[in-house]
């Protein structure tokens, strides 16, 4: 007896290489992203690698050096290489953003399940709350707690973190309130489950993706806002490298030393657009009928001559009508009909 085995039997992972291909492949601005942040990645925590010089090392002798000479993209006015700063500097943004994301996205999760679920006094309370923060501009709100609680890391992530909590909070209370009406739930309620079951188990599933996807599109703007406060002097503090920290010691030198403002400012470009792509990408894939939506294109419609009517469609035969000619002579076996209604021959 002969058996036949498949190339999916043979090669197990077969399965799962063609799903991340197909994700790749059908999702660009997905792998795009994911390829930007990748190399990003790869840079900053290869700095030792990538970077002749430490991020603090002066070279006085070298104060404002144009590229060349052993500094690829020059010095800064305290003859620091600028590329090695910012493949450091790119560490501390990094950790910044990711942190702060995270604790934005655990108060606003919660707080988002409780008051979709709960209602009542619960939800009111703590959406006018969140009202009262989006109120303010996100960087108005951050320089109020960074200039109050004093400029280092954690205060700077703790800032960041607090004008992102209503992002989480708003959109999970969204999909909480559809979701809580839905059948699963009842019968989970009815089946006497309490409520942090219900929360953790059954509702928190179902808006993980939602949560991913405000996550990624939140990094980008995290990004921004720590370089905002790094740039106003209420960043990460000095003598640590920070990207926003380096557009502001070069912007007095853009006229004749562009490279020490442009460098971190390309870094700062491509690590919102990394986040930013990976967000829509995240989107697309999570909901397809959206994305299905978003690639429809007009087509032309090939304009082509009618089609004969088929044969059952055909006039069923009725009685003839004769139409006479002017050039043509009368048939004399044939009546004509008369306006008086008799006959031609007289009858």
């Amino acid at each position: 007896m002969t058996t036949t085995t498949s190339p999916a039997a043979i090669r197990p992972e077969a399965t799962g290489g063609r799903r991340v291909w197909t994700m790749l492949v059908g999702y660009p601005r997905l792998t795009f992203g994911l390829v930007l942040l990748g190399v990003l990645i790869v840079l900053v925590l290869g700095a030792p690698l990538f970077a002749g010089f430490g991020p603090l090392d002066q070279h006085l002798q070298d104060v404002l050096k144009p590229p060349g000479g052993g500094y690829l993209f020059g010095t800064d006015q305290l003859g620091r290489d600028v590329l090695s700063r910012s493949l450091y500097g790119g560490r501390l943004v990094l950790a910044v953003a990711v942190i702060s994301v995270l604790i934005a996205m655990v108060i606003g999760v919660l707080l988002g399940l409780l008051s979709g679920y709960t209602g009542g006094w619960v939800d009111a309370v703590s959406m006018r709350v969140m009202d009262g923060v989006i109120v303010f501009p996100e960087l108005v709100l951050a320089l109020a707690i960074t200039y109050a609680l004093g400029p280092s890391f954690w205060t700077v992530a703790t800032a960041i973190a607090v004008v992102n909590v209503p992002k989480f909070a708003r959109v999970v209370r969204g999909q909480v309130l559809s979701l809580r009406e839905r059948d699963f739930i009842a019968s989970v309620k009815v089946s006497g489950a309490s409520t942090r079951r219900v929360l953790l188990r059954h509702l928190l599933p179902n808006v993980l993706e939602v949560t991913v996807v405000q996550a990624a599109l939140t990094g980008g703007m995290a990004i921004f806002t720590g370089a905002s406060l790094s740039f106003l002097g209420l960043g990460l503090p000095a003598p640590e490298p920070d990207w926003g920290g380096m557009l502001r010691d070069g912007y007095p030198f853009l006229g004749n030393l562009p490279l020490m403002s442009v460098i971190p400012g390309c870094f700062i470009f491509v690590a919102m657009l990394s986040f930013n792509l990976i967000g829509d990408g995240l989107r697309d894939l999570f909901d397809p009928k959206a994305a299905r939506r978003t690639r429809i294109r007009p087509t032309r419609t090939p304009v082509t001559a009618p089609a004969a009517a088929p044969d059952y469609c055909a006039p069923v035969p009725g009685p003839a009508v004769v139409t006479a000619r002017a050039d043509s002579a009368p048939d004399p076996s044939m009546n004509v009909v008369s306006k008086s209604g008799g006959t031609g021959d007289g009858n």
